[in-house]
């Protein structure tokens, strides 16, 4: 099962539709409704849940449901962080992956961006990072200042220990990324509906990339050697991710996320039909 076959039949979401941008993007439903995913009940967050305010800006939704719209809604890549004076404030001297795992920070962040541009943003996107991924299936990754995510230990080839390890281990996303799912909730109450709240995750060629890259790359030569050496591997690599990418956007959704999507920052390494083989 792969990002790309995802829909609404399978996430029995209900969904009013599933709007494919240069990333696929899910929406909530309007209705509070059970879903079952391997088995798990749960209660979906809609704009309706009455545990939130009624949504007061719906721009966003409506455009990525095809509807006509009187403009483009805006929103920012990283329109929470480092170039807010007030980021660094709240974030005080808790390192970036401290921020992701901390609600209250998390939060606060979220929401800078929204109160500094009232009116001129179309959506909130919570404070987090694709690589809460590989961090939930045990690898070890840290932000380095003015560099970027750096794993210490990357996956160097299928006979790795720790790559025997990251298959085998049994990883509940549900339960170890629980600070992202009380980030949301959190956030979505603070918001009082002024704005629909983004949700995310990387999608599972990128996340492989950094977990064999051990972080950004100009040549990806790590990367495209799984995918051309170890195709058997990489394929069961990249299905692990992608369940687990399943599992997670599911719950961000449960948790208040009104719209989430999936980033492929790394795609364009792949030719159309690597991408076709290994990025859908």
């Amino acid at each position: 099962m792969s990002l790309g076959s995802i829909n609404s039949d399978h996430l029995d979401f209900n969904c009013p539709s599933i709007t494919h941008f240069s990333t696929p993007v899910f929406l909530s439903t309007h209705r509070s409704e059970n879903y079952k995913h391997k088995g798990k009940k749960a209660i979906m967050a809609s704009k309706d849940d009455p545990k939130f305010e009624p949504l007061k800006n719906d721009l966003l939704l409506r455009t990525a449901r095809g509807q006509k719209v009187e403009r483009p809604p805006c929103w920012v890549m990283r329109q929470a962080g480092r170039y807010l004076p007030e980021y660094h404030k709240a974030k005080g001297n808790n390192d970036f992956f401290e921020c992701c795992r901390n609600p209250e920070i998390a939060s606060t962040l979220t929401l800078q961006p929204v109160e500094r541009y009232e009116g001129l943003i179309d959506a909130a996107i919570i404070f987090s990072d694709i690589l809460v991924i590989p961090q939930a299936m045990g690898m070890e990754v840290v932000m380095v200042p003015e560099k970027g995510p750096h794993f210490p230990n990357p996956l160097g080839s299928p006979e790795d220990e720790q790559f025997k390890e990251v298959m085998e281990r049994k990883c509940d996303v549900k339960e170890s990324l629980d600070y992202v799912y009380k980030a949301i909730t959190l956030t979505r109450q603070k918001l009082q509906g002024r704005v629909p709240l983004y949700g995310f995750c990387g999608a599972p060629f990128t996340l492989m990339c950094y977990m064999v890259e051990g972080g950004g790359s100009k040549m990806f030569r790590h990367a495209k050697t799984w995918i051309f050496k170890y195709v058997v591997e990489a394929k069961k690599l990249l299905q692990k991710i992608a369940e687990l990418c399943v599992e997670y956007l599911a719950q961000q959704v449960v948790a208040g996320a009104q719209i989430v999507q999936v980033f492929d920052s790394w795609a364009g390494e792949l030719s159309p039909a690597s991408f076709n083989e290994f990025g859908l």
